[in-house]
């Protein structure tokens, strides 16, 4: 049976609804994203190439092992200048052929695959093989073309082929399931190669090889790759559920049995069904698409509830795995069209649109009533991509309006001086000093795409088909000989039945024969939307009985409130980090009354920190409007818990910063008249921040910005903490302070110290680029807000709930069942309290991010303990292993 070309046909009906957008605005957007796409790629090869990627904040190349390690997000980076191999197609598809030519004589003369480093072979798969193999379709394409080129003897693909050959060693395993990581040099065996030691993959890991690899096998005529990736490609075939016909998230490599049972269409799976389609696409071999059309029909059956989807466990599909979805998932609706399903892939498209709107961008995760899970946002291109593929299946100018709103968000929150920087919380508009490759190797080609004419586009992308990364592949590739050594693991004709599957695509306008059906689809996805995100509860008193101190009135500076936690066996245990742990012995209690009392505090505290795990304070920003930063430039700084509350302010405070004297601020200030009407800079520590706050109001600043004196400290690797009073009334107290880290401090400084003025907005949130104000967001900007964050620790003999859950930055179980610590900052005569004690802070797949937001399940009031650490553990490590997808 002869291929069928979904994607070619289903591009060919169209419908239009609504007012169309004229070819000159399209023009305009087109010229728009050309000029975008410039600035992130001169900014890349002025300020950080060879590196693998720009650090856009600080104007520079993230070179592995000069720069903090972010953890398996790094393995991404090779030393091979991972960010221009990623952007050689997109350079050629944006009729940039003069710089195509430079990039590549680039990668041949400065580029190294040999390299003695550790690299995942996912990522390296998709964006450096992929990469080249894209970059060798583009440049055959032009040297056939008669005018570029004419130099190209298929270097690209030895250098292709070259790194394949150097990925091959991670499939030797007893399952061919391929090891997670790899090292260039020395591959995955013996000491020197520092990895060979792992158990566990991803699905999507391991089965997102058959397009690279069977195109690097269809290019050079050796069969090998397409082989390995094939095999593997069958053992997870043979090792999905039976019953369910779905596969888990992780699989142990060796023996093949499922780690995590959760199973989805986001991270950690997603590329799966992706490769099984497209490799149908690509190669024209029947059995991928009788092993996705099985998969599919799963994946209506149990994990699709439009507009979501939503994991199920494999062996219990009806039963939902989890109650929030990751921004990943948003490629599906994309591949449902290539499937030929629009109807579910209008739904769910218009609920992350609504969503996007809600946040400016998607958040890396969102519940099931769109409220913001994980906050951070890295510039993912899923959106784009599943917007450009609705758009070319339906004609319907609404998907030229959601590329509209994608371009205006990423120039007015996450464009920098130097590049585009990812969101690390879309509710303030934070930035993170990332910009990944992948930014330009999809984000722009599908946003040209989507505004492009076909004159516009200097080949015809109907020949081709889009990997994982976006990267080009010839659909000529199907004709070329396939010499595979390894015999297909063929689907039995029990497991199939073919009057299940249509082996054409349909025709659209027969699907939607009215031109307002996919409104009438949207408007009602839109409208739930907009009426959830319900403001959360308010705090719930605990039960009957109270002890002499409540948790919500403990002050760990209090002289009597340390008394009455002696007396009740409860001890406090200062940490090297300057946190406070709090540990109750009920044999120490100076009776068994204060026992007991012990025992209602710790719980008290338990409430409390699982509230306050629901109400997290969100982070403040600083952002730096005056010139060359024109507010591009976002700071995440931590709040106080007395002065300006700048939630309530719908303008900020705006003004000139300048270095108050002392720095400390801890005494009368010396230099007043500077500091007059002016933001004053300060130094963490000698004192409290109170103090400082009224020193520095004294001398008529009008806000104050504390900068963390540890040295190398980061919000990407420490979770912000809010500023605590200084235990008496702080309402004297009415300027705004924030508190930025050590990393995030010497941005403002180096600034200031360049520019002489430096003039900032301290805002609940980043305010629109070219606007002084920006209206407030709905109330489901963020879950909630509370003022402080205690993990109570308790070893009481009396306690009957007795927790072991791992600390902040650890994943092992506390031992000799002792709970989570009650946390308070506070060092030397200072106090703070952490508003994230308990919340997550994960590394980062294509999607690996690195911190860790507030969850947003269901009321604390309504679950165990226990059920909330198992979640909170779940959680955590869902998102760790979203990172070893993609983040």
């Amino acid at each position: 049976m002869p291929p069928v070309l979904c994607l070619l046909m289903l591009f060919g009906a169209l419908w239009s609804y609504g007012e169309a957008m004229s070819r000159e605005e399209k023009q305009k957007f087109r010229n728009q994203v050309v000029e975008m796409f410039d600035h992130a790629y001169q900014n890349y090869m002025d300020h950080a190439y060879p590196a693998d990627e720009l650090m856009p904040l600080t104007c520079r190349g993230r070179v592995r092992g000069l720069e903090p390690s972010r953890g398996d997000v790094d393995d991404a980076l090779g030393k091979f200048s991972l960010t221009l191999i990623d952007t050689l197609d997109t350079l050629v598809l944006l009729n940039k052929t003069t710089e195509f030519e430079a990039a590549v004589r680039r990668v041949l003369s400065d580029v190294r695959l040999d390299n003695d480093i550790v690299v995942s072979v996912f990522e390296t798969n998709i964006r450096v093989l992929g990469g080249l193999l894209g970059g060798h379709s583009m440049a055959v394409m032009l040297k056939d073309g008669g005018q570029n080129m004419q130099w190209y003897q298929d270097e690209l693909l030895h250098m292709a082929k070259d790194l394949g050959l150097r990925l091959l060693p991670a499939f030797n395993t007893s399952s061919g399931l391929p090891y997670p990581r790899i090292n260039l040099k020395h591959g995955v065996r013996g000491p020197e190669t520092r990895t060979g030691t792992e158990t566990d993959t991803c699905t999507a890991c391991a089965g997102t090889m058959i397009l690279e690899f069977a195109a690097l096998s269809r290019f050079t005529g050796d069969p090998v790759f397409e082989d390995h990736a094939r095999r593997a490609l069958d053992f997870l075939w043979e090792k999905r559920q039976r019953n369910s016909n779905l596969v888990g998230t992780t699989i142990n490599i060796h023996s093949g049995e499922w780690v995590r049972r959760d199973s989805g269409v986001g991270a950690g799976i997603d590329s799966y069904y992706e490769y099984l389609l497209k490799a149908y696409i690509l190669l024209g071999d029947d059995l991928f698409l009788q092993r996705f059309n099985i998969h599919y029909a799963s994946i209506m059956k149990y994990i699709s509830q439009p507009p979501l989807l939503l994991d199920v466990h494999i062996h219990k599909p009806l039963l939902p795995a989890r109650t929030w979805m990751d921004s990943l998932l948003a490629f599906f609706p994309g591949l449902q069209v290539l499937k030929g399903d629009i109807r579910p892939a209008i739904e769910t498209h218009e609920m992350l649109y609504q969503v996007t709107k809600k946040h400016n961008f998607l958040p890396e995760a969102f519940t099931t009533d769109f409220r913001v899970h994980w906050a951070q946002h890295p510039l993912r291109p899923e959106f784009a991509e599943s917007t450009y593929f609705l758009y070319k299946a339906t004609g319907d100018p609404y998907y030229l309006e959601a590329g509209r709103t994608i371009l205006d968000n990423l120039n007015r929150f996450a464009r920098v001086p130097c590049g585009f920087a990812a969101m690390k919380d879309v509710r303030t508009g934070s930035h993170e000093d990332r910009m990944d490759s992948f930014f330009l190797a999809e984000m722009f080609k599908y946003l040209f795409l989507l505004f492009a004419e076909a004159e516009d586009i200097p080949f015809d992308v109907e020949d081709y088909v889009f990997t994982t990364e976006a990267h080009l592949l010839p659909l000529s590739l199907s004709t070329a000989p396939n010499a595979s050594s390894i015999p297909s693991n063929k689907t039995s004709d029990e497991e199939l039945d073919d009057s299940n599957f249509d082996w054409t695509c349909p025709n659209t306008r027969l699907l939607f024969p009215d031109p307002a059906f996919p409104r009438s689809l949207r408007e009602p996805i839109r409208s739930a939307v907009d009426k959830s995100c319900p403001r959360p509860a308010p705090y719930r008193e605990p039960g009957m009985g109270r002890p002499p101190l409540r948790a919500q009135d403990f002050m760990a500076n209090n002289p009597e409130h340390l008394e009455l936690l002696r007396r009740m066996g409860v001890s406090l245990i200062h940490l090297k980090d300057g946190r406070v742990q709090l540990v109750q012995h009920a044999t120490q209690a100076v009776s068994a009354v204060a026992a007991e009392d012990g025992v209602r505090f710790m719980q008290e505290m338990m409430e409390l920190s699982s509230q306050q795990q629901k109400e997290q304070l969100p982070p403040r920003a600083i952002q730096i409007v005056s010139h060359p930063f024109f507010g591009r430039v976002v700071l995440t700084a931590g709040p106080a818990q007395f002065g300006t509350d700048l939630s309530k302010s719908s303008t900020g405070v705006r003004g000139f910063v300048t270095v108050a004297e002392p720095y400390s601020g801890c005494s009368e200030i010396t230099n007043a008249e500077y500091v007059q009407g002016h933001i004053a800079l300060l130094q963490r520590g000698q004192c409290m921040f109170a103090e400082k706050a009224r020193n520095i109001q004294k001398a008529g600043a009008i806000g104050g910005i504390v900068i963390d004196d540890n040295e190398g400290s980061s919000s990407d690797t420490a979770p912000l903490f809010q500023m605590a009073g200084d235990g008496r009334s702080t309402d004297d107290i009415t300027l705004p302070l924030l508190f930025l880290f050590h990393k995030e401090g010497n941005i403002l400084l180096e600034a200031l110290k360049e520019y002489r003025e430096v003039e900032v907005l301290l805002s609940d949130k980043a305010r629109d680029r070219g606007a002084d104000v920006q209206e407030e967001e709905e109330d489901c900007q963020t879950e909630a807000t509370t003022p402080t964050s205690f993990e109570p620790d308790s070893q009481s003999q009396m306690s009957t709930e007795e927790l072991d859950e791992p600390a902040p930055e650890e994943v092992t179980p506390a031992q000799e069942e002792v709970s989570p610590a009650a946390e308070v900052i506070k060092e030397e005569e200072e106090k703070a309290v952490d508003p994230q004690a308990e919340t997550a802070r994960p590394k980062e797949e294509r999607d690996s991010e690195t911190t860790e937001e507030p969850r947003g399940d269901t009321d604390s009031s309504s679950q165990s303990v226990d059920e909330l650490l198992a979640d909170w553990r779940e959680d955590l490590e869902a998102f760790k292993q979203m990172e070893k997808d993609e983040l």
